[in-house]
């Protein structure tokens, strides 16, 4: 066992140098000792030439030493030691000269870990279980942690909360306090008066012996109008100063849905409400673009970024967020909040923002998005870090004995295993078998609920594939059996089993996500783990749902055995080829074809209301192909290859209902307007609409004459400018 000699010159000093050995007796078996400054092997040394979270990593021939102006910077100077020793034939190895002076790149940098029913997992700790994230995000150089305060008696509960929401929100602010880390609190506009909400802020800022922001919400949640939130803000600002003078306050430009120009009206408030706050934040559902924002803003107003990094559908950054092309399978089976460790992309994202702003707190709801956690605040502490970089420190800080360029090979790999259709990406087994050979080289991993996450993530996404490639097939061969009038063998070629492959997968996946819930309080299902909602990281009530058009055909099997002879056959080769289309026809699913296949770049900041992933509504009513809604004001579809001298029909899949008070939704062919007027117009395919469409869909068609044509050529625009559509598909047929 090594033994850590140190020094410390401070009582604050002496609580770094505590913490150090702390991590490095759980990490590596290290007890510790103090020593004189001469012959210790660590120093702690308080400098206040070092200001705010700066620090300074001296070497001198054996005995490192860490200098810092306040308690922050030596744990962030730890932190850089931590993440770059190694255990080489059971000798403590650095990996990197370490000695510098380190400024850290971004003022602010943080996440939010809400003690909420919503998250999939903070819900379920203890304070010891904090303060241990509290330090793991402070080794990532993070210097900010968001709560969220919550009313006694009134905010929702679950079994798993141990503590009054109130009580948790003093004694979390205490242990904050206590390893020198700010705390920010987002703080909605709730209450329906000014007096009520002042009232409620006094007794929350009062109580909290450290608070240095405060984030009321423009929107998400938020309904107030612009010069009414301001009033707001001047009102709590004055509080929030009473009881912490040096504390801010910053709103977000969010924009509620229900106030389409609440953007230019919050900008015009700025100007007559100069005091009210100290600073900006945007994130999801953002009033402005980030660049717009900066320009417009005055230039006393600070930007601090609020970046969704826990969510992978309906979110501000979707998986693929610049195409949002991510296969229907997992989006389906994995959901909105699974284990989703997306390196690359958000190194992407950071570079896309960085420049606008003077730092970030996240949005996360929960351990999901660990990796994502790291990766985010490590480029906020220093932007020039490769993705490898930040991976191979991970994997030194967390995964201790395993081979760090293994962890992080594994961890890409993750991520790649989402590219395009998994039944053509192999990697996803390789992906797998990565993982489990990492858990073999280092069996102690077992008790490593990190470890066990990613794992769990590998075990998901290959039983998906495994499961779709076997279900696709099937689902081929039935359809010929059914095109040949051959319904009884159609059904039974549907009823066939999973394989023991795909079974036996299953069976880990679950033992996986229990001992995930015993390790770090990981609700997988809402019946037995206490999620709040499926699309809260609830994979238990996703993983198994219909990927394949399966369960659609033994529907409309059962339905046709209702019908005449002559009829069942008829109705079920329609059945059989709904998406059929002849060579000089178009059809188009936003869930099976890319974007791309619509030949046309569409305008910003759409939206894909994906519904594959809902288990209230992925129960065989809906088809594969209706799996993704594109919500927008706009689309565009250029095309060619349609006969000469030919009438067509462009049908369109909405959902329903429309909105009686829109006069502008319009076609335009080849400049040519096909129609304008009420939501949808056109003329409605009953027959479709009652054999292929559940409730809730409308096929609404347009009749496109030979004339719009130009050489078979097609540029197609739907347009409706006040509050947009939603398409699943659409085809152009021949009338």
């Amino acid at each position: 066992m090594n033994i850590i000699k140190y020094f410390a010159d401070s009582s604050i000093s002496q609580k770094a140098a505590e913490l150090f050995c702390h991590e490095m007796n759980i990490k590596y078996d290290c007890n510790s000792q103090p020593s004189s400054q001469t012959d210790a092997d660590f120093c702690f040394i308080i400098d206040d030439s070092c200001k705010n979270d700066d620090f300074v990593i001296e070497k001198n021939n054996n005995q490192f030493i860490f200098k810092a102006g306040r308690l922050r910077g030596l744990i962030f100077a730890c932190a850089q030691y931590l993440r770059k020793i190694e255990l080489r034939n059971n000798q403590i190895v650095i990996t990197k000269d370490i000695a510098a002076s380190y400024h850290p790149y971004k003022r602010i940098r943080g996440h939010q870990i809400g003690y909420r029913t919503t998250p999939n997992s903070y819900d379920a700790w203890d304070y010891d279980m904090y303060q241990r994230y509290y330090i793991d995000l402070m080794m990532m150089g993070c210097n900010t942690v968001e709560h969220i305060p919550y009313e006694r008696g009134v905010s929702k509960r679950n079994r798993l909360m141990k503590y009054d929401e109130e009580e948790f929100l003093i004694k979390a602010s205490e242990m904050a306090d206590a390893l020198d880390l700010d705390v920010s609190l987002w703080f909605p506009n709730s209450e329906d008066d000014i007096e009520t909400a002042c009232k409620r802020r006094e007794k929350v800022f009062s109580s909290l012996k450290r608070l240095n922001y405060v984030f009321p919400p423009g929107g998400d949640p938020g309904e107030l109008e612009p010069d009414e939130l301001l009033d707001r803000c001047t009102a709590f600002r004055k509080i929030l100063k009473k009881y912490h003078p040096d504390a801010q306050l910053w709103p977000s430009a969010q924009q509620p849905h229900s106030m389409p120009f609440w953007g230019e009206d919050f900008l015009k408030a700025l100007q007559t409400h100069p005091d009210a706050v100290d600073g900006i934040i945007t994130g999801p559902n953002r009033a402005f673009d980030i660049d717009v924002l900066r320009k417009r803003l005055p230039s006393d107003y600070e930007i601090r970024l609020y970046p969704d990094i826990t969510h992978n559908v309906r979110c501000e950054y979707p998986v693929h967020f610049d195409r949002d092309d991510w296969h229907y399978t997992f989006t389906s089976t994995l959901s909105r909040e699974c284990i989703n460790p997306r390196p690359v992309e958000y190194k992407k994202i950071h570079e896309s923002t960085r420049g606008y702003v003077i730092g970030s707190v996240s949005y996360s709801e929960g351990i999901n998005d660990d990796v994502n956690k790291f990766v985010w605040s490590s480029l906020d502490f220093d932007d020039t870090l490769s993705i490898r970089d930040i991976l191979d420190d991970y994997a030194r800080m967390f995964f201790v004995g395993s081979e760090p360029a293994d962890i992080t090979d594994a961890i890409l790999a993750l991520e790649r295993n989402w590219e395009g259709d998994p039944a053509e990406n192999p990697h996803i087994e390789n992906t797998l078998k990565m993982w489990i050979a990492i858990g073999n080289n280092n069996p102690s991993l077992c008790d490593n609920w990190r470890y066990n996450a990613l794992l769990f993530r590998a075990c998901c996404d290959a039983f998906v594939r495994r499961k779709y490639i076997v279900e696709s097939q099937i689902v081929i061969d039935a359809l010929k059996s059914l095109r040949a009038g051959l319904a009884d063998d159609a059904e039974s070629i549907l009823n066939c089993a999973l394989p023991k492959e795909c079974t036996t997968l299953r069976t880990t996946i679950q033992a996986l996500g229990e001992k995930l819930f015993e390790q770090i309080g990981l609700q997988l299902d809402v019946e037995h783990y206490c999620a709040d909602n499926p699309e809260r990281g609830a994979t238990f009530d996703t993983i198994d749902l219909p990927i394949t058009d399966k369960q659609w055909l033994l529907k409309k099997i059962e339905y046709a055995k209702n019908l005449d002879k002559n009829e069942q056959s008829s109705f079920l080769h329609r059945v059989a080829d709904r998406n059929i289309v002849d060579k000089d026809e178009k059809y188009f699913s936003f869930a099976l074809h890319e974007l791309s296949g619509l030949g046309a770049k569409q305008e910003p900041d759409f939206y894909m209301n994906f519904q594959g992933d809902r288990p209230n509504v992925n129960t065989g009513d809906l088809p594969v192909c209706m799996f993704k809604l594109y919500d927008h004001f706009s689309l565009y579809f250029k095309c060619s290859g349609f006969s000469a001298n030919t009438d067509y029909v462009l049908q369109v899949t909405y959902k329903e209902p429309a909105n009686t008070m829109t006069r502008h939704h319009k076609i335009v062919a080849n400049d040519t307007v096909i129609y304008e007027g009420k939501q949808f117009g056109g003329y409605r395919n009953a027959e479709f609409e009652a054999e292929m469409l559940p409730d809730g869909y409308a096929a609404v068609c347009y009749d496109l004459d030979s004339s719009v044509f130009n050489n078979g050529c097609l540029e197609l625009k739907i347009t409706e400018p006040m509050i947009g559509f939603q398409i699943s598909e659409f085809r152009i047929i021949k009338k």
